[in-house]
């Protein structure tokens, strides 16, 4: 069993066995054969058969055990719903896959007996559906060790690990942010200020906001120009340095500093 449990451990004999192997793993074990019910001529000879039956049955029956268990534990295969704790809440973790959140959740409790089950994906690995009653249906699609895992959960949290925009293609996911917000899944950071802070010239308006309330002494800022188009952009100042671009519409922040 010993052997076994090694040789399932290894990444590169999960991803040669047979295509369907590993869904066959979390099918239901079949029921036992029912007793014979007719007599028989010869039932001697039928009850020395039988401990050879049951001893081959349960041979095979604890390799599939170990092949289900150790596959379980290498996130290969779900878990069985008598495996799971029936009370536990969903924590969404968006992050990238070496950080592993689930170690650090393991054995954790919240609101008294609630177990913390991790699912955890990046912004570019799940699609969610938000209704107006605030409930949230996340879709996952991962790579777990070679193999494709989908799965879908309602969160009952959200911590966020990942920046939600960026000006690379295919880097905006503020969609995920506004669907998350428009279920009311509370969040750390706060969903509000994780969108706040995908605009920069935004958050840097609620910086101002604070400059005038409180003064250049308590909450000094460094000296910026916004314009809404790089064609109207003037350097007032000289010498003039650091040229922000925050968009592609086009919209530019102008950072100006002298010696």
């Amino acid at each position: 069993m010993n052997f076994l449990r090694r040789r399932l451990s290894d990444s590169s004999f999960i991803a040669n066995l047979p295509n369907g192997y590993m869904s066959d793993l979390q099918r239901p074990d079949p029921p036992p054969p029912p007793p014979p019910t007719s007599p028989t001529s010869s039932p001697a000879p039928e009850r020395r058969s039988q401990p050879a039956q049951s001893s081959g049955l349960g041979f095979f029956s604890s390799i599939t055990n170990v092949v289900k268990q150790t596959a379980a534990s290498a996130g290969l295969v779900e878990q069985s719903p008598a495996a799971v704790s029936r009370k536990f809440k969903i924590l969404l973790v968006i992050d990238e896959p070496q950080h592993e959140w689930a170690k650090i959740f393991r054995g954790k409790k919240v609101q008294g007996d609630y177990d913390v089950k991790v699912e955890q994906a990046e912004f570019s690995e799940i699609n969610l559906v938000a209704h107006a009653n605030g409930t949230c249906s996340v879709d996952m699609q991962v790579i777990r060790n070679g193999t494709k895992v989908v799965r879908s959960f309602k969160p009952d949290f959200v911590l966020v690990r990942q920046h939600a925009y960026s000006m690379a293609q295919n880097e905006d996911f503020r969609n995920i942010i506004i669907g998350l917000q428009y279920a009311g899944i509370p969040s750390v950071n706060s969903l509000e200020s994780i969108y706040n802070l995908c605009d920069k010239p935004w958050a840097f308006a609620q910086l101002i906001s604070i400059y005038k309330r409180l003064g250049a002494d308590k909450f000094p800022l460094v000296d910026q120009m916004f314009y809404s188009n790089y064609k109207d952009m003037v350097c007032t100042k000289q010498p003039c340095f650091s040229f922000v671009s925050l968009d592609l519409n086009p919209v530019f922040v102008l950072n100006v500093a002298s010696y």
